[in-house]
């Protein structure tokens, strides 16, 4: 089996990770040789430094790697846009998830986390059975894992790919960070499961905002064709009703859909 370090002798990064790392086996080696060295130096190299995190917090950055942001342009012209659901499967929530988009006749990518799909392995199948696609979400969806270096990052999404294929029958194609949050290490790893990044192109905050009319309209702010939607379907907050927010916001935003003649559609390995 290849391992994590063959993983990196085939990285290819991105010109901007290539350049820090020059750039930093270089610079710091100097300024730790003695002084005299014009502080512009240490400057340049703490703002690289800086550069670096912010694009690890940034879901839709691409300075640090591939990254799907939206659609191709010859599916946007299409009309297609995509609805992708997080941090499932939920027995609460997902079920009537799936209810609502078979009524409207769509397909949908379920980034689900294996720890809760071994819970409610049925669940899962049924995801995959009723024809939507399940993807990588990581193992357990762990507060710090952008934290971890590549053998760790690497043995956490192989163990939700694993568990992910054996369930839906299908291995996920994609994969989506938790929160969005990633570091350099992630790219080679991707490159050696086969798997690509993803993020979005509109999101509402549906996991942490409890007004489906706030979230509903943040959706649509810009909304249109080639657009990647990001909903939850584990773990979100509830409306004054007590219902799950994204099952209140779901229907308006299906309706929307269709008002606008848009094509909902799963991602496909072929988009950019």
């Amino acid at each position: 089996m290849i391992g994590p370090l063959s993983a990196l002798r085939d990285w290819c990064p991105s010109p901007f990770v290539r350049g820090s790392i020059l750039f930093q086996l270089g610079g710091w080696p100097l300024v730790l040789s003695g002084p005299g060295l014009p502080p512009l130096l240490i400057e340049a190299l703490v703002l690289n430094h800086a550069l670096l995190f912010a694009a690890s917090l940034r879901p839709q950055d691409t300075l640090l790697g591939p990254n799907m942001v939206r659609l191709t342009a010859e599916r946007a012209a299409s009309g297609d846009i995509a609805l992708t659901f997080d941090d499932g499967p939920d027995p609460d929530t997902t079920p009537a998830v799936l209810d609502l988009l078979d009524n409207h006749g769509v397909s949908a990518s379920f980034f689900c986390v294996a720890e809760r799909a071994r819970r409610h392995p049925n669940l899962t199948r049924e995801i995959a059975a009723r024809g939507h696609r399940v993807e990588n979400h990581s193992d357990r969806h762990r507060n710090g894992f952008a934290l971890q270096g590549p053998r760790a990052i690497r043995d956490e999404i192989r163990r939700a790919q694993d568990t992910l294929a054996d369930l839906s029958g299908r291995a996920p194609r994609f994969f989506r960070a938790p929160f969005g949050i990633r570091n350099p290490w992630i790219a080679p790893v991707l490159r050696q499961l086969d798997l690509r990044l993803v993020s979005w192109t509109r999101r509402g905050y549906d996991g942490v905002l409890g007004d489906p009319e706030r979230v509903l309209a943040l959706l649509l702010r810009g909304f249109g064709a080639g657009d990647i939607v990001l909903l939850h379907d584990g773990y979100g907050p509830r409306d004054t009703r007590g219902r799950p927010v994204v099952l209140s916001v779901l229907p308006q935003l299906l309706e929307e859909i269709a008002v606008r003649r848009l094509r909902v559609a799963p991602l496909e390995f072929g988009d950019p």
